[in-house]
């Protein structure tokens, strides 16, 4: 991954994950995120709505981070670039998937949970991986112990999966973490319910933290 890219995602700290059925729905969450400081935003392909969400995104909010999350095969992941967006994310380490991503160089963060996966990512050239699911494979406490072996490698992770305001400041003091990635600030029923408010409610709340935890950590 570009340096450029990793300083982006580390400045954000979070990225915001979305499930939409309305590329519309997308803009109206990308338009809440933005107006709280958020700019990180990830559109993941379990809807139909994912790559023209992506694209309207890239379109119409030049100014966020947006990415794909759940790029399960090729075909998602050619719609992902051709749809604009500025990485791609994937639940497992697809051997297929991340290779194709790499020929064509496209920013891919792949899933890890366990030290083969992470070196196996890092045979590929991957500095950025997705840590996941990150609560149910062991939390800030598995990050701490790889710290250990890899943090000297320069490799940072993107914790995602049960990561909430709750256990945020946890894993964004530890020095291996690039950001973390989360469904609690657009949850899908807020976006099923067009709450566009309670989105930047929760947004502003968030942006909050960060600025907390960074002022803690000096």
């Amino acid at each position: 991954m570009t340096e450029i890219l990793q300083d982006q995602l580390a400045r954000r700290a979070v990225v915001s994950i979305l499930v939409v059925s309305r590329p519309e729905d997308a803009l109206r969450v990308g338009e809440a995120l933005l107006d709280a400081g958020l700019a990180a935003m990830e559109v993941t392909f379990r809807t139909e709505a994912a790559a023209e969400a992506i694209g309207l995104l890239v379109k119409k909010l030049p100014e966020a981070l947006v990415g794909a999350g759940t790029v399960l095969d090729i075909r998602s992941l050619a719609a992902a670039r051709d749809a604009g967006a500025q990485f791609v994310v994937t639940p497992g380490l697809n051997s297929v998937v991340v290779s194709k991503a790499v020929d064509i160089g496209m920013p891919i963060f792949p899933g890890v949970m366990t030290p083969g996966e992470i070196e196996r990512g890092m045979m590929f050239g991957l500095d950025t991986l997705k840590f996941f699911p990150a609560e149910q494979a062991g939390g800030v406490s598995m990050l701490k112990a790889l710290s250990g072996p890899y943090a000297h490698t320069g490799v940072k992770f993107i914790p995602t999966g049960g990561v909430s305001e709750k256990n945020l400041a946890e894993y964004l003091r530890l020095p291996i973490v690039l950001a973390c990635g989360g469904t609690w600030i657009a949850r899908k029923e807020l976006i099923e319910n067009r709450d566009w408010e309670g989105i930047k409610s929760i947004a502003r709340e968030t942006a909050t933290l960060i600025r907390e935890i960074r002022h803690a950590n000096g």
